[in-house]
């Protein structure tokens, strides 16, 4: 018998968890291996069991959950996160599929929601509920992924690694006033908001963005 995709949730509420394992032992297709109640619980949690699933609890804030899935890619390459939240902001959902959600559903939606969601994400697609707008599916299809050059890339890897303006400009042998031009470029394609979150977001930036062609740089 092939055995089921595993799921870890982050989620506050233990009674919540304790439905969610009923109703996916009752499927008999999930197996419910682990939970958290934060993110700090969550990342530890999915660095030791590696599930194929996580369903995250989008009201830690955005900023925490934007945080976790830059760290997922590190924690555990194969685990795939789908949000599972009350309403929240469409700018929220955008910057989280940018950061690597693969799906969204409503914790007012029917339990067969849930599990088509859990069903499709395992599978490698995407997955949003048909209130979703355009916008939305457009990010969580990936079907415009940002188009980085060799520069703008080098410059997202600097500031990953902590790099401020003038040391990037001296690595790269560019002036400060350039990095800076480039940083407003990157900040106008990811959708990063400021450098932290162009830090925490560096990495899956890097594997998920479009390379240009390799180009002549200039200063």
């Amino acid at each position: 018998m092939k055995n089921r995709p595993t799921v870890f949730v982050c989620e506050t509420e233990p009674v919540v968890i304790a439905g969610l394992r009923w109703f996916l032992d009752e499927t008999k297709e999930f197996a419910l291996v682990g939970h958290a109640t934060s993110v700090t619980g969550a990342i530890a949690g999915v660095q030791e069991l590696r599930p194929d699933l996580l369903l995250m609890d989008h009201s830690s804030g955005g900023r925490s959950t934007l945080h976790f899935l830059s760290e997922l890619s590190f924690v555990s390459a194969s685990t795939v996160c789908v949000l599972w939240t009350r309403d929240v902001p469409e700018s929220e959902l955008v910057r989280a599929f940018r950061a690597g959600a693969k799906g969204f559903v409503k914790k007012t939606s029917p339990l067969p929601v849930l599990l088509e969601a859990l069903r499709r994400v395992a599978d490698g697609e995407t997955f949003l509920e048909e209130s979703a707008s355009p916008t939305l599916r457009q990010w969580a299809t990936r079907r415009h992924l940002p188009r980085l050059t060799p520069r703008e890339r080098e410059i997202i890897q600097l500031v990953s690694e902590g790099m401020k303006n003038r040391e990037i400009a001296e690595r790269l042998q560019i002036t400060p006033g350039t990095v800076k031009v480039h940083l407003m470029h990157v900040f106008e394609k990811t959708g990063a908001r400021d450098r932290y979150e162009l830090a925490i977001r560096g990495a899956r930036l890097l594997m998920d963005c479009e390379p240009l062609p390799e180009v002549r740089q200039t200063a």
